[in-house]
């Protein structure tokens, strides 16, 4: 799950991930790496960003989720089902795309 808003820099690591790169200012600065294209890293940042959209519902859940430590005090004072309604409300709040 990609918990960031992809940038560039994702997109190139995600076509090459041995790449050694510099970017500031939008300038990307190749060292020792073999040049990506402008549109191969354009293609890439935009298919990671159509996985980042797609998964909100993820980014949603965590929010709202009780933390672990509350999870467990809830499944030892009420049991797993109390538990299980306890989550299954997030999950139906925030439906899977």
């Amino acid at each position: 799950m990609i918990k960031w808003r992809p940038a560039t820099y994702d997109a190139i690591m995600a076509i090459n991930p041995s790449a050694v790169i510099n970017i500031q200012g939008g300038v990307i600065e190749w060292q020792d790496t073999p040049v990506i294209s402008d549109a191969d890293i354009q293609a890439k940042l935009s298919e990671l960003q159509a996985e980042y959209d797609a998964n909100q519902y993820q980014r949603d859940r965590a929010e709202e989720y009780p933390t672990w430590q509350d999870q467990l005090d809830d499944i030892y004072h009420n049991g797993l089902d109390a538990w299980k309604a306890t989550i299954k409300a997030t999950k139906d709040k925030y439906p899977k795309s």
